[in-house]
């Protein structure tokens, strides 16, 4: 066997007669036409007339058109709205601007009415005041005949009793021998005659008959305040003076009735 004899060829094989010729009758067929077709030149077509339909739109416009309306009737609407509450907020505004400048000049004069009526009630005092003064000098001018030296009896000894003290200090609560207080002084003045007197102004404003201050006699005791609520009381020495224990600055003092006029007076003796 030869040592070649299992080695496969590698030469291609041969093809198929018959097929070889078939091919080369397609290619030349085609090749035939191409040709043909070269030498008859580019053809001229023929204009195309064709009519297309178009959906109709109609329809959709229409609600589209509509749906846009009623947008823009609401869009109105709103700004109608909101210029009404614009106004309305507007109005109120200047409405509570006015009510509180209307206030504010109200309080203003009310405020000047309760100045023009406290400067009255003033006026008014110091007129009452300076009236009582008045009384008393003409009542102190007209009694002078009622004077100290001409008290008599007990009253003398109450009228010189005070105004020994004239001088001594002014202490709350004090009944002396050298420091009173205002009821304190009355009290042991009146004492020294065999009167008993309460111990404090108030009980002292009531403790006897009261009497006019245009028909007052040596030995009254003067108050100032109320009768029965007096808080403060002296006592008239004639001549339209009194003699009482004020305060601790001036301590016991002799004094015109004009320095301080009396409220109401007493009799006791």
């Amino acid at each position: 066997m030869s040592h070649t004899a299992h080695i496969p060829s590698h030469r291609k094989p041969r093809r198929n007669a018959s097929k070889t010729a078939l091919r080369a009758g397609v290619a030349g067929g085609v090749l035939s036409t191409i040709a043909v077709a070269a030498a008859a030149g580019p053809a001229q077509a023929e204009p195309v007339t064709q009519t297309i339909e178009m959906p109709t739109l109609t329809t959709g416009l229409s609600t589209a058109v509509a749906a846009s309306a009623e947008a823009t009737q609401q869009v109105a609407l709103d700004l109608e709205t909101q210029a009404h509450e614009d106004a309305a907020a507007t109005t109120a505004a200047k409405a509570a601007k006015t009510a509180k400048a209307e206030a504010v000049r109200k309080a203003e004069a009310k405020k000047k009415a309760e100045a023009a009526a406290k400067a009255k009630a003033e006026a008014a005092l110091r007129a009452s005041r300076s009236e009582a003064r008045t009384t008393l000098s003409a009542t102190a001018g007209s009694a002078s005949v009622a004077s100290s030296s001409s008290a008599t009896g007990s009253a003398a000894s109450v009228i010189s009793f005070v105004k020994a003290q004239v001088g001594d200090a002014y202490v709350s609560g004090g009944t002396g021998p050298n420091s009173w207080d205002c009821s304190g002084l009355v009290q042991a003045a009146f004492r020294s005659v065999g009167v008993d007197l309460p111990r404090v102004s108030q009980a002292q404003s009531t403790a006897g008959t009261q009497v006019s201050l245009s028909n007052l006699q040596p030995g009254d005791i003067l108050y100032w305040g109320g009768a029965g609520s007096a808080y403060h009381v002296g006592v008239y020495v004639g001549g339209g003076q009194f003699v009482g224990a004020q305060n601790p600055s001036t301590g016991v003092v002799l004094r015109s009735l004009d320095y301080d006029p009396p409220s109401g007076a007493v009799r006791v003796l």
